[in-house]
């Protein structure tokens, strides 16, 4: 995202309190945003329909361009039965030093009965001395498919800086039917951490994809593998997993992308078309 306002990391403004909340209903064939509330600099512009009224495309922007110590943004996403949508970024989030305070973000998707949601938000930044807590709530319906992915960076390679100092903590649950299927949280610190083998094993970037849906078939499954053998692929029952670790986001994105081109036909029936704004 551009940054626009409080882009110094050391500026003692307030911390914006932001919060988007959307709701997505389908019409006799097409998804519609049917309801839409902000707080903050926080927002969509428009429904946007580039591959046809089937799946509505939507921007999430942050204005300020990013997030200080003390930021606290909240984002849910609703959609009702047998809608589909795509949420995406303008570009990368970026999360400066704390000042002594913690920023958070909560993201809570809802997917109802035979929907579908893809989650793709561009790359996120993480300063040296951030200290970041992350929630991520994924609720879905029996047969509801989703696609979440996301590109962390730590530090500013291009500047030469590390994430030696910090803390990053998540938490990522995914639950269908009200069952369980995928929980993930940790806390990675900035520093020893970062070279650590129970790490980032001295890299920089790490990039995951999860898909909830169809299960792969194993030629599919082989395709992946053999296309990039140092992907790290998973899937257990209808949760599929892809991971990436490196020292460059152009590479994560790429990674992900080409893992998603694969997945997307396969478990939405929709050949993968790459949104707009991924090229700009």
């Amino acid at each position: 995202m551009p940054d626009c306002t409080r882009t110094d990391p050391s500026t003692a403004a307030p911390p914006w309190q932001a919060s988007l909340r959307l709701r997505f209903e389908d019409h006799a064939g097409t998804t519609r945003l049917t309801g839409r509330e902000h707080r903050g600099p926080l927002r969509v512009q428009k429904a946007l329909y580039p591959e046809g009224a089937r799946t509505c495309h939507v921007i999430v922007v942050h204005p300020p361009g990013g997030v200080v110590g003390g930021d606290r943004l909240e984002l849910d996403l609703a959609l009702g039965p047998a809608s589909r949508v795509l949420a995406t970024t303008p570009g990368a989030a970026k999360w400066y030093r704390a000042n002594g305070k913690v920023s958070h973000q909560a993201v809570r998707l809802q997917v109802g009965a035979g929907a579908a949601l893809e989650w793709l938000p561009q790359e996120t930044i993480f300063y040296d001395d951030a200290d970041v807590m992350l929630a991520h709530e994924v609720t879905l319906a029996p047969d509801a498919r989703y696609i979440g992915s996301e590109i962390l960076c730590f530090g500013r390679r291009a500047s030469g800086e590390t994430f030696a100092t910090g803390r990053v903590r998540q938490r990522t649950r995914i639950l269908q039917g009200g069952r369980p299927v995928w929980w993930e949280q940790g806390a990675l610190h900035g520093g020893a951490a970062m070279r650590s083998p129970l790490g980032m094993q001295g890299r920089s970037v790490c990039a995951t994809l999860v898909a909830v849906g169809r299960p792969l078939p194993p030629a599919l499954l082989a395709a992946l593998r053999g296309a990039d053998p140092a992907l790290g692929l998973s899937q257990v029952k209808n949760v599929f997993v892809a991971r990436h670790l490196g020292d460059d986001s152009e590479a994560a994105r790429a990674c992900l992308l080409r893992v998603w081109q694969t997945l997307r036909p396969h478990l939405l029936d929709q050949p993968a078309r790459v949104p707009r704004i991924w090229n700009t």
